[in-house]
Parts: structure tokens; sequence; C-alpha cells
């Protein structure tokens, strides 16, 4: 693919982003044609439909909740690194509620490869299992379980924005995941 195909499908898809992060409720091929300054033919060169641009545009969006997991994954006490990581998952979900919502849409037809969906997951995977590594598939379920759904509950008005309660619930299961191992081969 050459460097103007490549990089008119990626415009395409940042206008998509952009249409979906204003409030556009039903972003339309055309409509992304038109913010990007194209001919209204010009996306299905590069999408087959509105389902495949707007899968394109969810996997951007797991490529951006990747990268903000590893930047808040600096730090080197594997307890501090993952609530950092599940701090910057809600943040995530609060700065593009919109492209929240897309990624993790449940029958809106987006075909979506399932590992180009789990780098972020993989990165709370890594730490968990330092913390815990009898019970790391069950960790990252819980940590994934707890960030995702202060991160709905937020984006859904049910709970008011309280970075000091979710660093403490999201610490809380980090540090129940070190102190609790033992405990747990006992069941």
């Amino acid at each position: 693919m050459s460097d103007s195909i490549a990089s008119l499908r990626d415009r395409l898809v940042d206008c998509a982003l952009a249409l979906l992060e204003q409030g556009e409720s039903d972003v339309s091929l055309r409509a992304v044609a038109r913010a990007a300054g194209v001919s209204a033919m010009a996306p299905y060169r590069h999408f087959e439909d509105k389902a495949a641009l707007m899968g394109a545009v969810a996997l951007k969006g797991f490529a951006m909740l990747e990268t903000d997991a590893a930047r808040a994954d600096q730090a080197d006490n594997a307890h501090e690194a993952l609530t950092a990581q599940g701090l910057a998952y809600v943040a995530f979900a609060r700065a593009h509620p919109a492209l929240f919502r897309l990624m993790f849409a449940d029958g809106a037809g987006l075909a979506l490869p399932h590992g180009d969906c789990r780098g972020a997951y993989a990165l709370m995977a890594r730490r968990v299992a330092e913390l815990a590594p009898d019970w790391a598939e069950a960790g990252a379920l819980a940590c994934w379980g707890l960030v995702h759904g202060l991160a709905t509950l937020a984006l859904d008005g049910r709970i008011p924005a309280n970075a000091a309660g979710e660093r403490l619930a999201i610490a809380l299961l980090t540090h129940a995941l070190e102190v609790a191992t033992p405990a747990l081969t006992r069941c």
C-alpha cells in the first residue's frame, strides 16, 4: 500500500473518530468523506462498509488505550503500576466516552481481530501475574472487571468523578491480590 493510500485510510479513520467524539450519533461514510475532503466514494476504496470503518476506529481506540496503559505502567512496583494502569483505563473512558462505548459495543457488527484488542489487557495481566502468579487469570479478570465497571458506571453517570476514591478502589484490589493468594490456595 503506498503512503498516500495509507495516509488517506488513516485520515478517514481520524475523521470518523473526530466525528464520533464530537457527538455525531450516526457516523456515515458520506460524512467521513466530507470531513476528509474526498469524494463520497473514496472511503469505499478502503472500507467495505460503515462497520469496517468503525471497526478500524475501534482498533485505533484499543491502540490508544494500550499507549495510555503502557505510559501508566512505568512504576517499578507491580502494585503501583497496576493501580496506575487501572486509573488510566478509567481516565481513557472519561476522555473518549463515545470511542470507549464503540470499542466495547455488543452487536455493533464490528469484526475486530481479538489479538489486536488485547494490548492493554496483556499489560495488566503481566502485572497481575507478578502479584499473584498462582491466580493470574482470575486476578486479571477481577482487575479488568473492576476498572471496566468503574469506567462504565462513570460514563453512565452512576458515580461522580472521584479520583481519590477510584485510586483507593483499584489499590484495594491490587493489594488484595498480593495478600489473598496464600489464603486462596486453601480454598
